[in-house]
């Protein structure tokens, strides 16, 4: 294979269902790729409140960064805004008889979890994030 990342016109990255099982763990791989949600309370960053910017696991794109992070409650790790414009994308989710708007990395297309009008001023957003589809850099 002579293509490991191949970037299209608009800089993001695209891989092969192979490529990316071989470089994201088992669940990385069930949430970035198949949408799946890990068991709310169970992930790494759900309670953790270290200073940094959280990335993508799949990509590393910055996604979050701690100054927009708080304890919603919910059970996945909250995050009042984006780092950037343009680090996330949505889309429409209307899966588990619900309608929700799903948040992807913009760069890969990665599942990261859903966004929510119920979050803290001056957004008043709750980015509803799978502690698998990110990585924390400490500051």
């Amino acid at each position: 294979m002579t293509d490991i990342k191949t970037k299209t016109g608009s800089g993001a990255i695209e891989k092969s269902d192979s490529e990316w099982r071989k470089e994201l763990t088992p669940m990385q791989y069930a949430v970035l790729r198949e949408k799946a949600t890990e068991r709310p309370f169970s992930g790494e960053y759900d309670h953790s409140f270290d200073p940094g910017t959280y990335v993508c696991a799949g990509c590393g794109q910055s996604l979050f960064t701690s100054d927009d992070k708080f304890d919603s409650g919910c059970g996945w790790p909250a995050f009042s805004a984006p780092a950037t414009e343009g680090s996330i994308a949505e889309e429409r989710d209307v899966t588990h008889g619900m309608v929700r708007t799903e948040v992807l990395c913009s760069k890969c297309q990665g599942h990261l979890g859903h966004v929510f009008p119920d979050g803290p001023g001056p957004t008043g957003l709750r980015y509803c994030i799978n502690s698998a589809a990110l990585k924390l850099l400490p500051e």
